[in-house]
Formats: C-alpha cells, sequence, structure tokens
C-alpha cells in the first residue's frame, strides 16, 4: 500500500493529537519543529529538527508530505507560502497572516459584519497622541506574537497607556476598550476546500490570568440565539478568508444590561486561532468526531460532517502548577478512580508554572454528575473550583 504522509508546522501539542489522529486513519506524518524534544516529533514517523523558515527543512517537508498544516499561529506565513508552491497547505499562508497581526483581524471582522470591542491601532507617537478618552479603561495588546494573554497590559488613563506603550518597546499595538463581560465563548469551525463548513457545539470557556482553565459543553450551557449567533459569525469569518482547516473564533458575551451590549448586540469577537483550539480538546471524549480528525479531513480532502456530542462535558486544563516537584507527577490514580474521567499528557519532559501540561476530560450521563466529577478532580488536584 502506497505510503501518504501528511505534514504538520509545529511540534507542540497540538500537532501530537493531530499526529495520532492521522495515524489512527492510516495516514503517516511529518512534523518539523526544532525542538528535538518536541511533544509531536517524538511520535511522528518523521520529525524534520530545523527551523521553520529553514530552506532545506521546507524541502524535506515537501518532499515528504502530500499536504501540510500548521499547530501554532505563530508559524511563519512565509513558510508556508513557501510550501504552498509545491504542496497543499493549509490554513494559506494569507489567512495564519491575518491571524497573526491584531489590527488586519479586527478589520477582517469588521468587514464580515461581525462585531468587535471598540479599538485604536497604535503604530506611531502621533496615532498614540489621539486615542480617545472612551477608549478607556482598555487593554493595550501588541498586534503581533501575543498568546495566553502574553504581550497584553491594562490602562486605565492616557498616562498608563503611554507608559505601557513604552514598556512593550512602542511596538505596533492594538488598544481595546475593557467591557463589561458576563462570559467567554469559542467555536470551533471546520472548512473544507469546497467550501462545506461543519461545526463543533460552542464551548463556555472560563479563563485566568489569561490562560484557559475550564471549558464547559452541554445542550443548554448558553441560550439558544445566542449559540447560533456565534455559530453563524464564525462561518462567516472562515468563508470570508476563504478558509480550508479548522478554525477557532472566540467571543466575549457582554452584560446583558450594560450599554455596550446594547450597542453591539450582546456579543463581540475577540480573536480567531487558525489551528485546533485548548478549548475544542473535549471533543476527543465527547464527539464523535474530534477536532483533530476533522483537522485531518480538511487536510486530506475528506468530506466532513458535522460532530454529534454524546456527552455532556468538562474540560479541566492541566499546567504545570499543579506538579508537586519536577520529579514527582499529580495524584492520577484517584482522579482516575472517578467515572468518566480521562487523561490526556502531552509528553512534555519539564513541568513549569503556566506551561500546559494536559488536559482532563469528564464525561457522564447527566450535567449535574459530570459537573460533580469535575469539581471532585480539580480539588484532588488542587485546582480552583468553578
Amino acid at each position: 500500500m502506497k505510503e501518504i504522509t501528511l505534514g504538520v508546522m509545529g511540534g507542540g501539542q497540538l500537532g501530537r493529537m493531530f499526529v495520532h489522529a492521522a495515524q489512527r486513519m492510516g495516514y503517516f506524518t511529518a512534523v518539523l519543529d526544532p525542538d528535538p524534544l518536541s511533544p509531536a516529533g517524538r511520535v511522528s514517523h518523521h520529525h524534520i529538527q530545523t527551523a521553520y523558515t529553514d530552506p532545506a527543512g521546507l524541502q524535506q517537508l515537501s518532499d515528504r508530505c502530500v499536504a501540510v498544516t500548521t499547530e501554532f499561529e505563530n508559524v511563519p506565513a512565509q513558510a508556508l507560502a513557501q510550501l504552498a508552491y509545491a504542496r497543499t497547505v493549509s490554513p494559506g499562508a494569507e489567512a495564519v497572516a491575518i491571524a497573526q497581526d491584531r489590527a488586519r483581524e479586527k478589520s477582517h471582522f469588521e468587514s464580515c459584519g461581525v462585531p468587535v470591542a471598540p479599538y485604536a491601532v497604535i503604530e506611531t507617537p502621533v496615532q498614540l497622541a489621539v486615542v480617545p478618552d472612551d477608549l478607556l479603561p482598555g487593554i493595550l495588546k501588541t498586534a503581533s506574537m501575543g498568546y495566553d494573554g502574553k504581550g497584553q497590559v491594562r490602562v486605565h488613563t492616557q498616562a498608563e497607556l503611554a507608559a505601557a506603550w513604552a514598556d512593550l518597546k512602542n511596538v505596533p499595538c492594538v488598544l481595546e476598550k475593557m467591557l463589561p463581560l458576563q462570559l467567554e465563548c469559542s467555536v470551533i469551525v471546520a472548512r473544507g476546500a469546497d467550501g462545506a463548513c461543519v461545526n463543533l457545539p460552542v464551548q463556555r470557556n472560563l479563563h485566568r490570568d489569561g490562560i484557559l482553565a475550564v471549558t464547559e459543553v452541554f445542550e443548554g450551557n448558553l441560550p439558544p440565539a445566542l449559540v447560533e449567533r456565534a455559530v453563524a459569525a464564525a462561518k462567516l469569518i472562515a468563508s470570508g478568508l476563504q478558509y480550508v482547516g479548522v478554525l477557532c473564533v472566540e467571543f466575549f458575551v457582554l452584560e446583558p444590561d450594560s450599554d455596550d451590549a446594547a450597542a453591539l448586540g450582546g456579543l463581540v469577537v475577540n480573536e480567531m486561532a487558525p489551528r485546533p483550539h485548548n478549548s475544542g480538546h473535549y471533543s476527543m471524549d465527547a464527539c464523535d468526531v474530534s477536532q483533530f480528525e476533522l483537522q485531518v479531513r480538511t487536510l486530506a480532502g475528506l468530506p466532513l460532517t458535522q460532530p454529534r456530542q454524546h456527552s455532556p462535558s468538562i474540560m479541566l486544563n492541566l499546567l504545570g502548577d499543579i506538579w508537586p516537584d519536577p520529579d514527582f507527577s499529580p495524584p492520577w490514580a484517584p482522579v482516575l478512580a472517578l467515572p468518566g474521567t480521562h487523561l490526556h499528557l502531552y509528553g512534555k519532559a519539564k513541568a513549569s508554572k503556566g506551561r500546559k501540561m494536559g488536559h482532563l476530560t469528564i464525561t457522564g450521563h447527566t450535567v449535574e454528575q459530570v459537573r460533580a466529577t469535575a469539581l471532585q478532580a480539580a480539588a484532588i488536584l488542587g485546582i480552583a473550583p468553578f
């Protein structure tokens, strides 16, 4: 039987789970990542250990693979463009480049008719000087290379804004008005080259210190009208990009009685990730088609079917904070003695504060059962209740 190899740029945990999904479906895999201990590289058939822009490494990936995807948004877009001369690449370089630039990203959202928080682009001292007062208090975010709360500063006055921009080395930034938030949610869509588009159920998310902590997914976790609007908006964003692959779109749900909610319709898009997403990991245990199988299907040109969630689910993100010591693991035995618990560790050699080491998915027959088990697991692991 002919060997068919799918490639992925990036060797982190998302690449690792993509590799597992592709291998389960009978594909060979190749990972390009400079780290010799990368989680995805350690389980892939081929690990090309070069920089993401290395011409020889890119040529080797192209020679081995029929198609290539990416597992993190900061892979150099020019590398994807170079690969696309000879191979199918999804998502495409232009879509990834837009996701890498907050200003371009927000412009794209607006062009799709999807509301965003009021904002201003700050690239020069002149632009800083004319920022309107009604955008304060706000969050100053670097236009590129920010994730998990990094590259973000809360500011309340014009003086704080100027000082924060200086602390960020005067790099291009976006200032977003702080809005009264009720909660956060996300939608993961998969779009094929033929324009077919499916979605996972809308995920309700809790972040702590800028990092996703808990995802809850079950029928009724959000009002039906809001779910419908969020899914429609995510599909509009993907279609506007002519996107092929798995895309996560994150939203803010505003406090319903606020003036901002009335002006913006209660739901604004925050950002998008051109890849599978932490909030979709529950789909590996709670859905008949996971986000990683959807990624394989879009890359290989296979049919997309609408995922069906068969169990209520809560996902707990497992950060390095819960490791008592680098040489000792958390107490997995009592956690896994709880019904409906599914442990996924990412194969990372060393735990550190804030580092994503794995996730725990809890499934069950009822929402009440799942929540009770999730709270028990959180207490055992020293994760704050929710």
